[in-house]
């Protein structure tokens, strides 16, 4: 006899036999819209909750390749750290892909700014939409094809590990030896004469500048820059797409995240790990005069670290406007599914984590017994994984060298330098 209980909410999307299950965390909002996207226009699902904070779903019908965001319905208390601003199209913090690019006009943001992106952060609600302007969550189905990069690791010991610090467009963009379409690329990575090259310095890692999903800070944009380094997180589970070659991008962030995963395994076939350099300490959302794209309308007052005042501003231990509030369980939760994901299903060997003080501060500053940095060392999908510290941030009592608990190791800023 079939069960009469379903499974639980899984954060994110997931494909089944008929469809998929849907469910966002956003507990102080009131209601929650999926809104499916293409060409003709939006649908939009109202999902049931909140239930533990979370909101859900099931829509029969809906394919791996279907465009979708979500609309959060809410108080604009922007004194009290509430922003829910409904005209805004939301990113999924759990999206496995992304399709198109963030704009910097005066749609993006929650609150009413003017051309020039000048306004009151505390002011009223912008009733501009910004579908048009943010991109685009993208349904995927991780039942994936092709080689398992997960099972064929090299579990290079530490004693014998040698790290070789790489930007994936910069490693090879001018490379004289691959192909055009492969130069600056996921694949062009681990094309035969990078690889020789490696091996022949006597690499056993490769450690990626950031390859999460990021935005270029509006900033830069207003003076005709781009955000080439990668420290500035839109998604922390989606491949950033312009790393994929022209191909794999007109094809969709499935092609984009198989083309990663093509290339891990093909460096573990060679020898090689693969070390992800992560940024969970912030996000590109910026300080409480940014952009609303994700996080900050779902639930500014708990994914970001609040000062406690009203009105309510954010605190700022990244330097860089916003910081990822870790004294919460649900923010822990995030970066640990972030961490799994990347591992088992990209197949990466090991972390090293930006401003890693910032991830293991609680209510009484850092402590080196903080929830996420016990579980990291315990999760049994991370063990064996290598860990990397960047042990300071630029908050109060910032500078924690030598006092991250095993198994994490520590990237030694002055050393390297």
């Amino acid at each position: 006899m079939a069960s009469p209980y379903t499974r639980p909410p899984r954060l994110g999307v997931h494909v089944t036999d008929e469809g998929i299950e849907v469910a966002v965390l956003a507990p102080h909002a009131e209601a929650v819209e999926l809104c499916l996207l293409d060409d003709a226009g939006e649908r939009r699902v109202l999902l049931d909750g909140p239930a533990l904070g979370v909101f859900s779903g099931r829509v029969a019908g809906v394919r791996p390749g279907q465009r979708y965001g979500f609309r959060a319905h809410g108080p604009w208390e922007p004194a009290y750290g509430l922003r829910y601003n409904p005209a805004k199209l939301l990113v999924d913090p759990y999206a496995r892909g992304l399709a198109g690019e963030l704009g910097m006009g005066p749609a993006t943001y929650g609150h009413v700014v003017d051309d020039e992106l000048r306004g009151d952060p505390f002011g009223a609600p912008d009733p501009r939409d910004s579908a048009r302007h943010v991109p685009h969550a993208v349904v995927l189905d991780t039942r994936l094809p092709g080689p398992d990069p997960a099972a064929n690791r090299p579990w290079t010991p530490w004693r014998d590990t040698v790290v070789y610090e790489a930007h994936v467009k910069g490693l090879t963009i001018d490379h004289p030896a691959l192909p055009a379409e492969l130069r600056g690329t996921y694949l062009g990575l681990a094309h035969p004469a990078v690889i020789e090259h490696l091996l022949r310095l006597g690499v056993t890692a490769v450690e990626l500048l950031p390859i999460h999903a990021f935005a270029t800070e509006s900033h830069l944009a207003g003076k005709g820059l781009a955000n080439y380094w990668g420290y500035n997180t839109l998604g922390f589970f989606a491949p950033h797409a312009p790393y994929a070659t022209a191909a794999a991008q007109a094809a969709g962030p499935a092609a984009v995240l198989d083309e990663l995963r093509a290339a891990v395994h093909r460096l573990h076939a060679a020898g090689l790990e693969v070390i992800l350099d992560v940024v969970y300490n912030h996000t590109c959302e910026g300080g409480i005069v940014g952009q609303q794209v994700s996080f900050r309308g779902l639930d500014n007052a708990l994914y970001y670290l609040q000062d406690g005042n009203i009105p309510a501003s954010l605190v700022d231990v990244t330097g860089v406007g916003n910081t990822l509030d870790f004294r919460r369980p649900e923010v822990v939760r995030l970066a640990l599914d972030s961490l799994r994901y990347w591992t088992q299903t990209v197949g990466v060997d090991g972390f090293r984590f930006d401003l890693a003080v910032t991830l293991g501060r609680g209510q009484q500053g850092f402590s080196p017994d903080h929830p996420l940095l016990v579980a990291a060392g315990q999760d049994p999908a991370l063990h064996g994984i290598k860990l990397v510290a960047e042990p300071w941030d630029v908050g109060p009592g910032g500078w924690r060298t030598g006092q991250f608990p095993p198994p994490f190791a520590e990237w030694n800023d002055r050393f390297r330098n």
